[in-house]
């Protein structure tokens, strides 16, 4: 049997106690697991962080007022953390939210939001979003029969309109030989935005997106030259252009240990851009709505050791929350965990398991102290990009979320009761 090796990670000391103090404050008010817990303080030192690099490349970031250069502009991308105080955090902020489906949209509008701070991306757009007759919206078409449904409304609500455009860096992970589902081939795009100038629309922007965790700025490079190409075929000259997540999360490793932003700089990034920019005369404003880089490092999830067990020379710590609820991430990427109390001892091959009948259900296999007990917590890192939207009720309900920013720390959710759980069902 294959042993553990335990991963390296690189988390500074200060980052480690910020959260454990937090989560005690969390467990001092209620004991009960499993829950998130997400800060703003995270997500500020990321955008800092990216801003700095942008800035470095010449760029207008806000705070920098760089006349004549391009400015940058972060989108906070909803579909990736949906927590309600997190949304009023932004806007409170002053920063514009990326929605992909009619939930986010409605959610960015009950928040607060504006229409012209908010931006419609995702797939077949043309079967919901016109149930909502917003003015001044900005939304990139995703297909030519979304476009040719929703044309009419983009042009009488004065809608910001762009083109998403599928390059050949975007591709299907898994099987690299298939092309995701999104945006249009260059030849559609073309026609797109001729379509769109021909009929006086609002035409402004060029979309594309690179899928997650990116390992190197040249992925960005080449797709750059690609989607240039478009707009010079289209004759089109672009003021924004919108460049959709990619950026890997820090902290993060893949399931054989390597570091996935080892190779990625933010440096190398903007010069990236910087260089690129050159290709669209008259652009005004990049676009960016890194939602994993943003926010992954913003929140832990926080588990109770249920029950301990050994088999075949490997110790089992049964969990309250584990990868089927809560965790979904785990089955492509290793976090750190630290415990609480900490635990210090001989080591010995470890898998933490959650609650539910699934041998699926492995939360990460390491060496740890054998001296882990239940009633110990565990602290997963890194668990603030898609682990509250891919959150599962099999057999047990959504878990509680905590929300912490310059007020402090509150409860922000509730864990699901049963009566929630089960009363439903209307039939």
């Amino acid at each position: 049997m294959k042993t553990p090796v335990k991963p390296e990670f690189g988390h500074p000391p200060e980052i480690l106690e910020f959260w454990k103090r937090l989560v005690r404050k969390a467990l001092a008010v209620n004991s009960s697991t499993p829950f998130y817990l997400c800060s703003a303080l995270p997500i500020t030192e990321r955008v800092a962080e990216l801003d700095h690099a942008l800035a470095y490349a010449g760029f207008d970031t806000g705070a920098t007022r760089r006349p004549g250069k391009v400015l940058c502009r972060h989108w906070l991308s909803c579909k990736t953390q949906p927590v309600a105080p997190l949304l009023r955090w932004w806007r409170g902020q002053g920063r514009p939210i990326e929605v992909v489906s009619e939930f986010e949209l409605r959610a960015a509008r009950s928040e607060g939001f504006a229409p012209a701070e908010i931006l419609v991306n995702g797939p077949a757009k043309h079967h919901w979003l016109d149930r909502h007759a917003l003015r001044g919206l900005s939304v990139n078409f995703d297909s030519p029969a979304e476009l040719a449904v929703l044309l009419p409304l983009a042009k009488k609500l004065d809608w910001r309109c762009g083109v998403r455009i599928n390059t050949s860096q975007e591709f299907d992970v898994e099987n690299s030989e298939f092309p995701t589902q999104f945006g249009f081939t260059a030849d559609e795009a073309v026609a797109a935005l001729k379509k769109l100038m021909r009929a006086k629309a609002r035409v402004e922007a060029v979309s594309f997106h690179l899928r997650s965790n990116l390992p190197s700025a040249q992925v960005y490079q080449r797709a750059l030259v690609e989607v240039a190409a478009v707009c010079r075929a289209a004759n089109f000259a672009p003021l924004m252009l919108d460049l959709g997540g990619g950026l890997p999360a820090r902290q993060v490793l893949t399931p054989g240990g390597k570091v996935l932003d080892g190779e990625f700089g933010l440096r190398a990034f903007a010069e990236t851009l910087r260089v690129a920019a050159r290709q669209f005369p008259g652009l005004r404003e990049l676009w960016l709505e890194n939602g994993r880089f943003l926010s992954a490092s913003s929140g832990v999830l926080v588990v109770t050791i249920l029950d301990t067990k050994e088999r075949r020379g490997q110790r089992q710590l049964i969990c309250d929350g584990g990868r089927t609820l809560h965790a979904l991430t785990s089955l492509w990427e290793q976090h750190r965990l630290v415990s609480l109390p900490a635990r210090t001892g001989a080591e010995g091959p470890t898998t933490i398991h959650g609650p539910t009948c699934m041998a699926f259900d492995r939360l990460a296999r390491l060496p740890l102290p054998g001296s882990l007990r239940p009633g110990d917590h565990l602290v997963w890192l890194e668990a603030g990009a898609y682990h509250i939207p891919w959150e599962t009720r099999f057999s047990h309900g959504h878990a509680a979320v905590w929300w912490h920013d310059a007020g402090g720390l509150r409860l922000a959710r509730p864990a699901q009761s049963f009566e929630h759980f089960w009363g439903q069902w209307v039939g």
